[in-house]
């Protein structure tokens, strides 16, 4: 493929062809995962699996790849499964445009994947499609908190359980000890302190109790933090 010449160049053209008969799940279309499903497939990644039940806000268009005001209202799985073909006509993509509540994660995570990243900002499912993926045997890399975050300088990536002042982390990790799971993933989180002045109290959809402040890079560059690991674990 002409289009991925500079890929081949770097990588090989082994594993140029491994990338493209990889699958990789990712879930959660926003901040982080649009950005890292837009990397794979440049990446030449041939098939995905894209997961999200949101549509386009305004409030989207400071930080989320789909986020338009050409396509505000529109399905965020719409928008992408038409930009990532733009980017790879010959890409596969299987697009899950509903909101997840996590007790489908199981059935789903049964079929073979060569990777799964979890960009789920809802606590519930983000933890059972984590519990999921590790219970039948997937690589998964998991995004942490990019909100109130300003320094990319801070960014690490590293097994769950060596997660560090990060509160998403720390509520995640909370929740899979019930589950029997300490380590075993890899997470990408900032320890930068979070400023209060940057979360508000809400009642958002989905029972999210605060807003956190974004700004326009940092949910960008866990996505991409998190598309390096899918890729170069691919052609390891």
């Amino acid at each position: 493929m002409e289009w991925l010449e500079r890929t081949e160049l770097l990588v090989g053209k082994e594993n140029v062809t491994k990338l493209n008969k990889a699958h990789v799940l990712v879930a959660g279309l926003g901040g982080v995962g649009s950005w890292c499903a837009e990397m794979l497939v440049r990446a030449g990644v041939g098939e995905l699996t894209i997961i999200d039940g949101d549509v386009v806000q305004p409030s989207n268009r400071n930080r989320q790849l789909p986020a338009l005001e050409a396509t505000q209202g529109m399905p965020k799985t719409d928008v992408m499964v038409e930009r990532l073909q733009a980017i790879n006509p010959e890409v596969i993509l299987h697009p899950r445009g509903f909101f997840h509540t996590g007790e489908d994660f199981d059935d789903l995570l049964k079929q073979p994947f060569d990777y799964v990243v979890d960009a789920i900002d809802s606590l519930t499912p983000k933890v059972l499609l984590i519990v999921s993926a590790v219970h039948h045997g997937q690589r998964l890399i998991s995004s942490m908190g990019a909100g109130g975050k300003l320094n990319p300088e801070k960014v690490e990536m590293a097994d769950i359980s060596k997660s560090y002042h990060c509160k998403l982390a720390r509520m995640v990790r909370k929740r899979l000890t019930k589950f029997n799971i300490k380590n075993g993933f890899d997470v990408v989180f900032s320890p930068e302190p979070v400023h209060q002045s940057a979360v508000v109290h809400t009642e958002g959809e989905r029972n999210k109790l605060t807003t956190v402040g974004t700004i326009s890079y940092m949910p960008a560059f866990f996505g991409l933090m998190a598309a390096s690991k899918v890729i170069r674990e691919l052609v390891r």
